[in-house]
């Protein structure tokens, strides 16, 4: 395979994360997609444009794989998130090859769910990629007329809904790092001067460790909620590391040892936490490094001693 072709490999990733949501799906595919090029290249038949053929097999295995992950969600256990993405990598992070940060975040991923497959390989292409109509067109087996019309069906249905964020990276990170530091601290008041009065917490444990079976609205349940974690993990020595988690700010939740146990990210507008979303399905982790035994660790301290484990809807109070 040609370096060409390879430096293609990021554009591809981040068309089929966007599409999928879930890391390990958006690889499977890209390595597919290279698999039906160089297949095809073996039969003889000349590839005029690598990127035109790479582009439009992705697109078309992350729609198919998007119809079959539908049917899947509809029996998932609990709140469905995407698989979380570090995106403060270096170079060769593909996430970072995208032209709009904003449309990695978990908040929009989200909001894309709401459209059809066809709708939402239409948009991404045209508003995220800037692929033509044209091309599109021959990509997903409409006319150009079609794809236009789907485009603009689809701006309509996220227009009320697309995600805000403050525009400052640095002012961001700096509330972030406040945040996160009272969580720690299990420090109520200084929780609630940060969070959005209408604030929401979302977990993802997908049945396969305890999680909250809903999201938990509002400023002073959230603090209460997340202060007494912040208790919990000190008892167990666990910390809390930094990273831009889909573009936005977060941290992975180490143990002791240093093996994960879930990741939160946080969304921020208008100076303060709008959304907490904490992932800590073990399958949507693997990828980021090893993992702790969330549910031996719950055995060893108790149920409130671990992060983002509480099957409850209710935080628990002092």
């Amino acid at each position: 395979m040609t370096e060409t072709v390879e430096t293609l490999r990021p554009l591809l990733f981040s068309i089929a994360y966007r599409m999928l949501g879930t890391v390990s799906d958006a690889e499977d595919v890209v390595q597919e997609a290279f698999a039906r090029y160089q297949r095809t290249l073996l039969d003889g038949t000349e590839i005029g444009s690598p990127r035109a053929f790479l582009s439009a097999v992705t697109t078309r295995l992350a729609i198919d794989q998007l119809r079959s992950a539908r049917v899947r969600r509809e029996s998932y256990v609990g709140q469905w998130l995407p698989e979380p993405l570090l995106t403060d990598g270096g170079r060769d992070d593909p996430a970072l090859h995208a032209e709009r940060a904003d449309s990695l975040s978990m908040a929009f991923l989200l909001v894309l769910e709401r459209l059809s497959p066809v709708e939402r390989a239409v948009f991404l292409l045209h508003d995220v990629f800037d692929y033509g109509y044209p091309e599109i067109a021959s990509i997903v087996g409409k006319s150009e007329a079609n794809c236009r019309q789907l485009a603009a069906r689809a701006r309509r249905h996220l227009a009320d809904s697309k995600p805000r964020f403050d525009a400052a990276r640095r002012d961001r990170e700096e509330l972030a790092a406040r945040f996160f530091a009272a969580v720690a601290d299990g420090d109520v008041d200084q929780l609630v001067e940060m969070l959005a009065k209408d604030v929401v917490v979302y977990g993802d444990g997908g049945g396969k460790v305890p999680q909250w079976s809903r999201p938990i609205v509002g400023a002073e349940r959230v603090a209460k909620l997340l202060a007494n974690l912040g208790k919990g993990m000190r008892n167990l020595g666990i910390g809390m590391r930094p990273r831009e988690v889909n573009g936005q700010p977060g941290v992975m939740v180490l143990d002791a040892d240093g093996q994960l146990t879930n990741v939160f990210v946080l969304d921020i507008a208008d100076g303060v936490v709008q959304t907490v979303r904490s992932v800590i399905n073990p399958d949507k982790l693997r990828h980021l490094g090893p993992l702790a035994d969330v549910r031996a660790l719950r055995a060893q301290r108790g149920p409130d001693a671990v992060p983002s484990t509480e099957p409850a809807t209710e935080p628990a109070t002092d």
